[in-house]
């Protein structure tokens, strides 16, 4: 038995120019779109999560509402998300997971690209929008899907 953690990018957002402040940067019409396909590719996928987590920061609270529209899940703001995000971190929000659950979590690179690989060694050029899987199970994780917004849409 293993758990997955699906980790979704947040969509396009506003350039670092537009905001004084990095964390109140929105999401562009491109990136509300990526946010949306998301949400729909995982519900024609089927897949339900034990809990959404998101980053406070706009731009990807933003991408995980748009996202749990098409789930009829209410995502949880976790400060940890914001940044310096780590495999200890990812672990904590995992623990009391069913197992063969599986959670989402909303964020930032270069924080979720870094915790695919520590967890399995596998490096990703993780795309605004785009979502990776990792089984979890012991020691053996393992790298399920690298999916683009693109091969999203595709899905959605």
């Amino acid at each position: 038995m293993s758990i997955q953690l699906w980790l979704l990018r947040h969509g396009e957002a506003e350039p670092y120019e537009a905001k004084a402040d990095d964390a109140h940067r929105e999401l562009t019409e491109r990136g509300r779109e990526q946010a949306r396909v998301a949400g729909r590719a995982f519900a024609v996928l089927g897949l339900t999560f034990e809990a959404v987590y998101t980053s406070p920061k706009v731009r990807a609270r933003d991408t995980a509402l748009l996202a749990c529209e098409a789930l009829g899940e209410e995502p949880i703001v976790t400060p940890v998300l914001a940044s310096d995000f780590t495999v200890a971190d990812a672990r904590d929000l995992l623990l009391g997971v069913e197992p063969d659950g599986r959670v989402l979590v909303v964020g930032h690179n270069p924080d979720f690209a870094q915790v695919v690989f520590d967890l399995t060694g596998a490096r990703v050029d993780f795309k605004k929008g785009g979502v990776a899987c990792v089984r979890l199970e012991g020691t053996a994780n393992e790298l399920l899907t690298l999916l683009r917004p693109r091969e999203l849409a595709a899905i959605a």
